[in-house]
């Protein structure tokens, strides 16, 4: 038996994708990027098939390149963007294309991991991001763990005070938060 190395998203890939609004999070990404140079490179890891984040990333002028463990989704994304590179693979086995980016965001896949993968990200993140680059992720404020609504597979929120200390730990500073109209919470980091 193969192990789902996507967090349960490829058995459900195709359920996520009709289920996936074109608009949540959109917003505040676009909000976001206005503070990186035009032309800029973001690695969107857990991008899934690219709507609607990558989507409005590429539609401003940005170079994005896409990590998702999910073949399926990964197949949308290179059918939607071909002009795009995108990897199938897990955060935790990416090389991250061995390149540094401007910045990077993450939506909606942070909270998926186990916690220490989760650390792990953060560093892994700050390693691939130039001087000043940027990193968006969204995961609750607070301390928790609940099963997520499409998977039913237990997913945990570090809290904020834990993930402003492993930025710490790994030369990026917390420089804002944000919740958007689906009730994500965003965290705006920075290299120092």
């Amino acid at each position: 038996m193969q192990i789902d190395r996507s967090n349960g998203y490829e058995a459900i890939a195709h359920t996520f994708a009709e289920a996936r609004s074109n608009s949540i999070g959109a917003t505040k990404v676009r909000e976001w990027a206005r503070n990186l140079a035009p032309g800029a490179i973001i690695l969107d890891i857990g991008c899934g098939g690219g709507v609607p984040i990558s989507q409005v990333l590429i539609e401003d002028g940005f170079n994005v390149f896409g990590v998702d463990a999910s073949e399926t989704l990964v197949q949308e994304f290179r059918q939607r963007f071909p002009s795009q590179m995108v990897e199938c693979s897990t955060v935790e086995d990416s090389s991250f294309f061995d390149r540094k980016f401007d910045a990077v965001v993450s939506w909606g896949l942070m909270f998926l991991l186990p916690a220490d993968a989760q650390r792990e990200l953060i560093g892994k993140v700050a390693r691939a991001l130039n001087p000043g680059g940027r990193f968006l992720f969204t995961s609750p404020r607070d301390l928790c763990t609940w099963l997520d609504g499409m998977t039913g597979l237990e997913s945990r929120s570090l809290g904020q005070k834990a993930y402003e200390a492993c930025f710490q730990e790994n030369g990026l500073e917390l420089v804002g938060n944000a919740v958007d109209e689906g009730e994500n919470y965003y965290y705006f980091a920075c290299m120092t």
